[in-house]
């Protein structure tokens, strides 16, 4: 922090948790007010500005209450470690009601509320809350008492001003930047989609449809205990699939975060082997963003889980690849998402999978073709994806040195 520049607890500095009290005080009973679901709170956006309406009377229970100008952040895991973040405007009467999990700021006098939100933004201090963390895995929240003695610098609120209209225009340009870099990923990944759609649907004469079950099946994986596989276990020891590896562009990821070995006696015959292709069978989300996605085996000792579909083909009629293509369609995805079963998290089964109907050219070597077009497209798409994704990762940085050098007193 720049020499000379006051250093303040954010207790000392904001009323933190505004009384219910006062929103009873200044509204009748029937008074309109907004609510803001943590679910609806952005990551990323700098005013936040609560669509629900509902009575004050009919406000009950748990809910965090603000005003306009208040500064909202998320304080339970994973919202806060995200980022959920936003000062509180244009409010139904100025009076708004939201999830408990909020923590409400309501600076001072001597500290403006876009100083404190751009404070509050940076990752050194989610990454120095998060450590503070403590409850339930999956519910954990920050501590109160990191947040009452967190130190904020305090300059003139002239000088507060003149740099956070910096960061304003900084973070504007950044985010149009962004916001381009973010279509164009998008603009090639729909076009790689867009032409297998094309293909399957617009196909001409030798071509032919039957059931994905007369060219091949889907089996189950062993249901290995939960205890045996786990990111403790040492490198070396065979992996373990689970929905989790697999991502939204038909591949398997291991990494750090979600890698799991095995430490008990693995069966031979749940062992995949190098090439072959398995598809996932359960989805957590309830988006289903991965839920039929295939992807292709590419390391050697990795154990056929649970909810995980090994394709064994039955004759040789269709290359596995043309199949495979197929199934990151999104006339098969569409049918598989259609016939999912549960509510939160989703699952389709082998006989749901091997009841779609498959088109396909009679002549393997049109096979072989279309799949090479299939694989030359895909090629491209990932290596603009990959452009694509450092530009954003590039944008991130410079917005991380930009709150640095702000708050360092460099601006």
């Amino acid at each position: 922090m720049k020499a000379g520049w006051p250093v303040k607890k954010l207790g000392e500095v904001c009323q933190i948790k505004p009384p219910k009290s006062e929103a009873r005080s200044l509204l009748a009973a029937d008074g309109l007010v907004s609510f803001l679901p943590m679910e609806k709170m952005g990551i990323g956006e700098k005013f936040v500005r609560a669509t629900h309406v509902k009575p004050l009377s009919a406000v009950v229970g748990s809910y965090t209450y603000f005003a306009d100008g208040d500064v909202l952040l998320a304080k339970i895991t994973p919202c806060f470690e995200n980022g959920k973040l936003g000062i509180a405007e244009g409010l139904i009467n100025g009076i708004g009601f939201g999830s408990s999990e909020y923590i409400v700021f309501r600076p001072e006098k001597m500290l403006g509320k876009e100083w404190l939100y751009y404070y509050l933004s940076r990752e050194t201090f989610r990454v120095e809350g998060a450590a503070r963390m403590s409850g339930a895995v999956g519910h954990k929240r920050v501590a109160k008492e990191f947040i009452e003695s967190y130190p904020i610098p305090v300059p003139p609120l002239s000088e507060q001003q003149r740099i956070v209209s910096i960061l304003d225009e900084a973070f504007d340009g950044i985010a149009a930047v962004k916001a381009n870099a973010e279509k164009n990923l998008q603009n090639a990944r729909a076009l790689f989609e867009c032409h297998l759609q094309s293909v399957f649907t617009q196909h001409g004469e030798g071509w032919m449809k039957e059931l994905i079950g007369s060219v091949c099946d889907v089996q189950h994986g062993f249901a290995f205990d939960g205890v045996d596989f786990s990111n403790d276990v040492p490198a070396g020891n065979p992996l373990v699939i689970t929905p989790g590896n697999f991502t939204e562009d038909g591949r398997l990821l291991f990494n750090e975060k979600n890698t799991k070995r095995f430490s008990g006696a693995p069966l031979d015959r749940y062992r995949f082997g190098i090439g072959d292709l398995v598809v996932v069978m359960t989805d957590l989300s309830s988006k289903m963003k991965i839920l039929g996605k295939p992807a292709f085996v590419e390391t050697n000792d990795v154990l056929h889980n649970q909810r995980i579909g090994r394709v064994v083909f039955l004759n040789d009629r269709i290359e596995k690849r043309f199949l495979y293509y197929f199934m990151m369609s999104e006339q098969f995805l569409k049918s598989i998402k259609m016939s999912a079963t549960e509510t939160m998290v989703k699952h389709t089964a082998p006989k749901r999978i091997l009841n779609n109907l498959i088109p396909f050219p009679r002549d393997r070597k049109a096979q072989q073709a279309i799949v090479a077009q299939f694989d030359f497209l895909r090629e491209e798409t990932q290596r603009l994806e990959s452009i694509y994704q450092r530009k954003l990762a590039a944008l991130d940085a410079l917005k991380k040195s930009l709150l640095h050098q702000a708050f360092s007193g460099h601006l």
